[in-house]
């Protein structure tokens, strides 16, 4: 069997990747909100629909478990909001599916918290929505976004938008870029030098 096409999405990954180094100045800012709001005790609030509510959830046991295998340390609060199946089918039921995460958000979030969304398309109603949220309580935000960033470029305070268009490539970017930031965030916790 030849891997002719797997050859072929490999060279396609490794171009969008090396394309990655131009979001280096959003990444920065992004490891220095994080650090900042973990070291001020606040809490950090992370969604996402479908794959990305996944790779939310993902990123939150990162650093609600442990991130790195041979470094135990204390938990760190990034906290889903896409809670369980009853908040979900409840507010989807009796309000709107658009409303679930801002109404977590207000129910739970501080001033001084921070929201971190994920959204391919970045045109979501329930992101935009807790984007707003997230500003009528002061809190600030960032969004991992794609394509061109979609209307949620314009409600987050900061934006790492992967620049293509096909979902799983844009996923795959939000992964890495995200464990590559909580390394580093970890890192400064803990009094490492970022490497």
């Amino acid at each position: 069997m030849k891997l002719k096409n797997f050859n072929n999405l490999l060279q396609e990954v490794i171009l969008l990747k090396k394309k990655l180094f131009i979001l280096e100045p959003q990444i920065e800012k992004s490891i220095e909100i994080i650090f900042r709001t973990l070291k001020k005790k606040k809490k950090i609030w992370i969604c996402g629909n479908g794959g990305s509510a996944a790779d939310a959830q993902h990123l939150s046991a990162e650093f609600l478990v442990r991130l790195r295998p041979k470094i135990n340390r204390k938990p760190y609060p990034i906290v889903s909001l896409a809670l369980d199946t009853s908040t979900i089918t409840a507010c989807s039921n009796d309000y709107s599916y658009d409303l679930l995460f801002s109404r977590n958000l207000e129910a739970l979030a501080s001033k001084g918290d921070l929201l971190i969304c994920l959204s391919t398309s970045g045109n979501s109603n329930n992101i935009i929505y807790v984007l707003k949220k997230a500003r009528s309580l002061k809190i600030k935000s960032l969004s991992f976004l794609g394509n061109k960033g979609g209307l949620a470029k314009k409600y987050s305070d900061l934006n790492i938008i992967v620049p293509n268009d096909n979902t799983a490539r844009i996923q795959e970017c939000h992964i890495l870029i995200g464990h590559y930031i909580l390394e580093k965030v970890e890192n400064l916790l803990l009094g490492k030098k970022i490497k």
